[in-house]
């Protein structure tokens, strides 16, 4: 025979002998503090499982408010009011969906999700959120995106935003008009401080962001120690990998600044998120084995008298036992049909709701529309010390809509309401407006003198002012000139070096300079030691909230690897989007916290666009600044690594990023101008504009600086060298564009061709197609608008202005990248590249494949020179055996 307790376990123990263990733990927890009583539940389970070897984990507790009613604190705020408040917010949020919809049908919109989310948001605004103030860093909130139209409504009550404003959501041309669809602070930089709509980056973003504020509090730059990072995310949402990706690393960090907020509407965006399971049980496992502590606000205030008569443990039982899909409909359906289906399994709890009618049985709530249970969980979370907290709050997508949508499969996509459906959403939510207001669905907002506005921006007030909100900075920073890169620009001599290793010299000496250096913040994913960078950790540290708390195994040895509470360098792991957040994190703290950093992030070229590029693409909504480094770069440079680490597309989709300025330098020189330029405009000019800089790990000779070289270097190209043969030349004088760790090739190429062809040539170092595009696109846009004035000229078409004769642009990427200014090139243009998969072999065998070596290039320009030229084809013919190219051999992009 078993026992059951109030939580719904049962058990073979004597209800007596079970009675007993109680009373002994009722003890211990009324004499000593929480920790004592934690740390004899531990005792005990390590001695059961000395006993029982076979323990099963303990990650779930039952399917109840972690805080029970007697624990809950007083309401601060007046609940009247607030509910005045957020029902105002509802309906300004729902009519500016439906209104928008209306006038241009299929503009889109979501109603449910902020239905679902309001009084988690309300909470958080009325009593948690604080605002940047000159005393307080301020907090960082992660909205959940789809809720957009609530923050919105929002700010319309605070007069932040106007009617007009909620009249244009959606409608964001002209520049700088309208309400964006989600949050993106390039759309709205005032506004909106993270993008968080592309599900799965808000979570990781924020558990980064909480580790970066204590790294800035750590290495002193700035006290950030009361600042709280809050991230607002769906249950269906955490099936993104990303979401739940790094929770690990805040439980390992003790992450007391963090904490996620997860809506448990129980719906995905089709249908239930565990229809056949229970989604919170499944979160709260995964969090609390991470090291979080983990708050359910399951049940609403209406249950507690039940919960307090449930003496034998039904009720919990009952809970436990239903699935998510079960209590999905028990939100749509009668209090007739929750009587029958989840009260009706046992006489007993039959018994237990016999005094309360069908109606008041439909109205038992969900823990997440619950101001007071969920203010009870923000408050827990908040004093919470030991780590990082999440808040399981369970709700009802489509919450108030009704028949339009409550609780609904389709309650994702709907975006209208009828005028029935109108009128019962007014009255259900007390919307002072005339039935024929809400059948307009006028928008509603109280007079300024009102008691809702007042209590609104009195609480706001009380936490230092408005969220979100955006601030820009003006500050400068002191960079170094470009004639303190001397060395850089004098070039190796005899000495050969890797672009990767001048990037590492570059980055050594900003990170002693006196006025900036203590702002670099390098990011590594564990391959210092790959781009030669582990010097770094020795001198400035690897940052460790722990400090180092054992004797490395190198620490007999100059560069040992060393950890450090004020480390400077942020050693990732492997994780290219944890390192990519980091990145975020302090690429955008001139906004956040007013205080300039210049992240230098780098990695392994193929896994920054190929994995994470949709952090990419965040990082420029979010206008962050600092520099990307494509280190090994290349598709054939990078020889014995093979199909998955050669990267032959990173330039071309670099170009993709409307912010990010993408280079493609070979020498040594070029990265000093390039970098040196980008601290000015980032750090001095302050453009919200970041980098992508390519790095190789070729050794070759980098020759110095030619003189005039800097203008070209940053616009996208310059003359490098110029070739004329003793002998009397041809007439055709061909174009060789070159860049990266291939320049070389061609400069081979370019001497072959003198030699043994009699050609003379120019060889071009292409550092970037991109901005070369970009300046040609601009000047072809000018021009078309600007029909009667005097034609503006592309930095390409001056540069080309005299060229006529063949032109053959090699890569080591694919061959779209040179491809981007085709249309701007005089006369004939071929491209040389690497399309296909990737392979391990040397770098010869891997550039003959590719046809992109030496020969391939003097062949590919000899075939290009006009007829004038002597060429026939049997003297092509023979110039490929004399260059030992073969004609059978296998298309590269097939093979």
């Amino acid at each position: 025979m078993s026992s059951r307790d109030k939580s719904g376990v049962q058990t073979k123990l004597d209800p007596a002998e079970l009675s007993d263990w109680y009373e002994s733990l009722d003890s211990v927890a009324a004499r000593y503090d929480s920790d004592c009583v934690v740390e004899l539940l531990h005792a005990l389970r390590m001695r059961a499982a000395h006993l029982l070897p076979e323990l099963p984990p303990v990650t779930a507790t039952p399917y109840q408010n972690t805080i029970p009613s007697h624990r809950q604190p007083v309401y601060p705020g007046d609940l009247q009011i607030e509910k005045r408040i957020r029902n105002l917010i509802r309906w300004n949020a729902m009519a500016m969906v439906v209104r928008g919809n209306q006038e241009f049908p299929g503009i889109g919109g979501h109603l449910a999700s902020y239905a679902s989310i309001a009084t988690l948001f309300e909470v958080g605004f009325n009593h948690f959120f604080h605002a940047s103030t000159d005393e307080h860093p301020g907090d960082f909130v992660y909205f959940q995106g789809h809720s957009s139209p609530g923050i919105y409504s929002r700010a319309f009550l605070e007069g932040r935003l106007q009617e007009s404003d909620l009249q244009r959501f959606r409608r964001e041309t002209p520049r700088e008009t309208g309400l964006s669809s989600y949050p993106h602070p390039w759309l709205m930089p005032e506004f909106w401080q993270f993008p968080t709509v592309s599900m799965g980056l808000g979570p990781l973003m924020a558990i980064y962001q909480a580790r970066f504020l204590n790294y800035l509090t750590n290495r002193g730059i700035i006290n950030a120690s009361q600042s709280r990072v809050w991230c607002f995310m769906g249950d269906g949402e955490s099936d993104e990998p990303e979401s739940l990706g790094a929770l690990s690393l805040a439980g390992r960090e003790h992450l007391d600044n963090l904490t996620f907020v997860i809506d448990c509407n129980l719906q995905r965006l089709d249908g239930p998120v565990r229809g056949n399971g229970k989604i919170i049980q499944e979160l709260e496992g995964v969090f609390t084995g991470a090291g979080w502590s983990a708050i359910k606000v399951i049940w609403s205030s209406d249950w507690d008298e039940l919960f307090a008569a449930d003496t034998d443990g039904l009720l919990a039982r009952r809970m436990n036992e239903a699935v998510d899909g079960e209590f999905q409909k028990y939100a749509v359906e009668s209090g007739a049909y929750i009587r029958e289906h989840f009260f009706g399994t046992s006489p007993e709890l039959q018994a237990l709701v016999s005094h309360l009618s069908d109606e008041q049985i439909r109205r038992l709530g969900r823990g997440g529309h619950d101001p007071k249970k969920v203010y009870a969980a923000y408050k827990t979370a908040t004093e919470y010390k030991q780590g990082p907290s999440v808040i399981l709050a369970k709700t009802i997508k489509g919450y108030g809509l009704g028949t339009a949508g409550e609780a609904s499969n389709v309650s994702h996509q709907q975006h209208e309401l009828n005028p029935e459906q109108l009128q019962v959403f007014g009255k259900r939510f007390e919307i002072p407006l005339s039935d024929d207001e809400i059948a307009q669905m006028a928008f509603c907002r109280p007079d300024e003198s009102s008691s809702e506005i007042a209590y609104l921006k009195s609480r706001r007030k009380q936490l230092g002012g408005f969220l979100p909100a955006r601030k820009t900075t003006t500050a400068k920073l002191s960079i170094p000139s470009l004639d303190d890169f001397g060395r850089l620009l004098q070039g190796t001599k005899d000495r050969q070096a890797a672009s990767t290793m001048m990037i590492g010299r570059i980055l050594a000496q900003l990170l002693k300079d006196k006025d900036i250096g203590k702002y670099i913040v390098p990011i590594i994913p564990d391959e210092a030691r790959t781009f030669g960078l582990n010097s770094l950790f020795a001198t400035y540290g690897i940052y460790s909230s722990k400090g180092q708390l054992y004797e490395p195994v190198d620490a007999d040895q100059l560069m040992y690897y060393r950890e450090a509470k004020d480390g400077q360098v942020l050693q990732e792991g492997i994780t290219e989007a944890g390192a990519m957040s980091s990145f975020i994190a302090a690429g955008t703290s001139h906004a956040h916290l007013q205080t300039p950093l210049i992240p230098f992030y780098l990695y392994y070229s193929m896994f920054g666009f190929q994995r994470v590029g949709d952090f990419i693409w965040a990082a420029a909504d979010s206008r962050v600044k600092g520099f990307l480094i494509g280190a090994t770069s290349g598709r054939t440079t990078l020889q014995g690594e093979g199909l998955q680490h050669c990267d032959g597309h990173s330039p071309l989709v670099a170009t993709t990023i409307p912010t990010l300025q993408s280079y493609d330098p070979a020498y040594g020189y070029e990265l000093a101008v390039i970098i040196q330029d980008g601290l000015r405009r980032m750090y001095v000019e302050n453009e919200e504009i970041f980098y992508y800089i390519t790095g190789y790990n070729e050794l070759y000779s980098m020759p110095d600086m030619p003189d005039g070289a800097e203008t070209g270097i940053l616009k996208g190209m310059y003359r490098l060298r110029s070739v004329t043969p003793e002998q009397t030349p041809r007439a055709a004088r061909p174009q060789l564009f070159g860049s990266g760790s291939l320049l070389p090739e061609v400069l081979r190429a370019q001497e072959i061709l003198a030699e043994q062809y009699e050609l003379g040539s120019d060889v071009w170092s292409v550092t970037s197609y991109c901005q070369l595009r970009r300046n040609a696109q601009a000047a072809d846009r000018f021009n078309d608008l600007h029909p009667g004035e005097l034609k503006r000229r592309s930095y390409l078409e001056e540069a080309l202005e005299n060229v006529s004769d063949p032109i053959i642009a090699v890569t080591d990427y694919i061959k779209l990248v040179p491809d981007q200014i085709r249309q701007w090139v005089p006369g004939r243009y071929v491209t040389l590249g690497t399309d296909g998969f990737g392979r391990s072999d040397t770098r010869k065998g891997l550039r003959r494949h590719f046809a992109v070596d030496a020969e391939h290039i003097v062949y590919a320009t000899l075939q290009a020179l006009p007829d004038s030229s002597g060429f026939a084809n049997d003297q092509l013919i023979e110039a490929m055996r004399h260059l030992d190219i073969d004609p059978e051999s296998m298309d590269p992009a097939i093979a």
